[in-house]
């Protein structure tokens, strides 16, 4: 059998190989600062997010004039009805937006792109987004994931030359990672790259390809098998959708986002010069990783999008529903729930302007932002959906068209319901992103600290440690007891005569996070080489990370708007809301840190699995149908038809 015609396997591997894939992966070295990485750390930098960045006079002219051009569009030409009833983004649609140049937003103009920075670009996600989220998920995922991305970060000048000006105005692109039986485990990745002369032959099977049934270009990531003058590994591709082997065998159907032109794609004997690599050999996961970093942002965009509509719905609909002889929106049980979307979607823009604006002057690390605004956005967007499903009562759970069919106002909130929860999925799941964030957050600690408590290291490179840790700990830890915020006017530009005292937020933020770090240091302490087990810990230290960084932020953005006179009154109280909000659920997550059903928990899933309550299950039939949990994947020639379906 030649090297071109070799079958992909499952690679496989075991729980230690597989994190240390992972771990190899992510970035190593921090060279900028980072607030949030600071803040796990103990230490409130407030000095690297205030004064809030600004995008230059230049950026936001370009991105203002754009977003009127975008909204204009959007109020005549996209009807999001439509799309929620044909399950389809109309090929018209996508033209306009092509012509438009919304396919180039993040395309450096010399490419034929808009240039648009990462704030602009999130705003205008925002915007088309509200107008159907199937939309801001064919943009977002061509432009923040798919080829430019990548290209732009990695790619030779041949291959932005040739391919992001066809991403600027004609070619779709999809990012393809995920296969069968390999989602956050990309270690057992099985698809195959096999070098043959100047091409690589690509073999397997990608599942949930986002736009891969319209895409023109694909990023797809194979395994490259080690032989001589191959490093092999994980590896990253652009490969033209119409090549020969290339066959999009389903469209899959979802509870929301409907329009998503989503599938699965099968490679069989595709040919993909060596020239379409992107980066070397075994380089994939780690260009994936790192384009999420940024990329990741456009998903909070969205869900900010979503929050200033679920507010705008809320607001209008409890104004004139009435309830025991004044408007719902009057009564404290309904009431609390307009405050905390209105506080909520407040410091949910906070954090994507903030991070938005600190990757795009790029003096910043904020790989730990980027992670923390997906999490806790999609997180919030989802909560703030529900809330207004109940405020809407039985007209929450009433689709568009039956509302519409009856005579009334066509408000699609069980739609945005449907349609946000695929958020707390996308680009890492909530569980996963925990452990990400949880990772980067203990990076210092593993650095010094980490041959202690890795059980392949040697006596001589323990005690190496050792003293490492003892020199970095002695220094460290003293300034976890005290800090600025036990003084009394710490934070001084925070309180302004007349509008709420966001200081002492800030001094609670600053508190907090010494007792974060302490939290931190005495679980590593405890657990040592059994930390990375005790997920639920380190779930609750991410959230309480992610609300002090979100507090961080409202405190920051009321500020700004206060001294540029543009609403500063109503921020300071939206953010002196949120705070407070915010602050009961951080002691909340600090008391289930040590108080917890964890370990009664592990116990149970284990009787679970081992069917011990399986009489707990009798009394109900099962409506799900026949087939195999997990679908075939082995490589071979397809014996479907190609639904593949690109817009001209």
């Amino acid at each position: 059998m030649s090297a071109a015609t070799t079958p992909s396997s499952r690679p496989t591997v075991t729980e230690r190989e597989a994190r240390q894939v992972a771990e190899a992966a992510r970035e190593q070295d921090w060279r900028k600062p980072s607030f949030a990485k600071e803040l796990f750390l103990g230490r409130f930098r407030l000095d690297l997010i205030h004064p809030h960045p600004l995008p230059a006079d230049d950026d936001v002219q370009r991105g203002e004039e754009f977003l009127a051009k975008l909204r204009d569009f959007c109020e005549t030409k996209i009807d999001g009805s439509v799309i929620e009833r044909d399950a389809r983004i109309p090929d018209q649609v996508i033209t306009g937006l092509k012509e438009l140049g919304a396919f180039g937003m993040k395309i450096d103009t010399k490419y034929g792109g808009l240039g648009l920075t990462q704030v602009y670009y999130n705003k205008a996600l925002a915007l088309v987004g509200s107008a159907n989220p199937a939309i801001g998920a064919l943009l977002s995922a061509h432009q923040s994931i798919g080829v430019p991305q990548p290209l732009k970060m990695f790619g030779t000048q041949e291959q932005m030359d040739t391919f992001l000006p066809r991403c600027a105005r004609t070619d779709i692109s999809a990012f393809l990672l995920t296969e069968p039986d390999v989602g956050s485990d990309p270690a057992r990745l099985a698809t195959t790259a096999v070098p043959d002369g100047d091409d690589y032959v690509l073999d397997g099977v990608k599942l949930w390809t986002t736009n891969g049934v319209v895409a023109d270009l694909l990023v797809v990531m194979a395994r490259v098998p080690k032989s001589e003058g191959h490093k092999g590994g994980i590896t990253a591709f652009v490969v033209e959708a119409a090549s020969d082997g290339v066959t999009v065998e389903n469209r899959n159907a979802f509870m929301g986002l409907r329009g998503l032109e989503n599938g699965v794609t099968r490679f069989h004997q595709v040919r993909v010069p060596a020239a379409n690599r992107i980066g070397p050999e075994g380089a994939g996961l780690k260009i994936a990783l790192t384009t999420l970093n940024t990329g990741r942002l456009s998903l909070p965009a969205m869900c900010v999008g979503a929050g200033k509509w679920c507010l705008k719905i809320a607001r209008e609909w409890s104004a004139v529903r009435e309830q025991w002889g004044k408007p719902v929106a009057l009564h404290e049980a309904v009431g609390s729930k307009i405050s905390f979307i209105a506080a909520t979607t407040f410091a949910l823009e906070a954090v994507l302007d903030l991070s938005s604006q600190m990757a795009d002057e790029d003096r910043n690390d904020i790989r730990i932002e980027a992670a923390l605004a997906k999490l806790y956005g999609s997180e919030m967007a989802c909560l703030m959906a529900d809330e207004l499903v109940q405020i809407r009562g039985g007209r929450g759970f009433e689709t568009a068209a039956s509302l519409e069919a009856r005579g009334e106002r066509a408000v699609p909130a069980e739609q945005i319901l449907r349609d946000l929860r695929i958020n707390r999925i996308f680009e890492g799941s909530t569980e996963i992103m925990h452990l990400l964030i949880a990772r980067e957050a203990v990076d210092a600690h593993l650095s010094v600290a980490g041959d202690l408590i890795d059980p392949d290291k040697t006596l001589a490179d323990k005690a190496k440690a050792g003293a490492q840790a003892g020199a970095f700990y002695a220094k460290w830890l003293p300034k976890l007891v005290a800090g600025p915020g036990q003084l009394p006017r710490s934070y001084a530009d925070f309180h302004p005569s007349g509008h709420p005292d966001l200081a002492a937020h800030l001094r609670y933020v600053e508190r907090a996070a010494r007792k974060l770090a302490r939290s931190t240091f005495y679980a590593m302490s405890r657990w040592q080489g059994r930390m990375e087990t005790k997920q639920g810990f380190l779930g609750r230290i991410v959230d309480i990370g992610a609300e002090l960084f979100a507090m961080s932020a409202a405190c920051v953005r009321a500020e700004h708007l206060r001294a540029t006179e543009d609403h500063g009154r109503e921020a300071y109280q939206l953010a002196d809301a949120f705070c407070r909000q915010s602050r009961i659920r951080v002691e909340e997550l600090f008391g289930r840190l040590w108080t917890n059903t964890d370990d009664l928990d592990h116990k149970v899933v284990k009787g679970v699995l081992g069917g011990a309550y399986e009489w707990l299950e009798q009394g109900i039939v099962d409506p799900s149908g026949d087939g195999p949990w997990i679908a075939d994947a082995t490589p071979g020639a397809s014996q479907r038809e190609n639904v593949h379906r690109p817009i001209p």
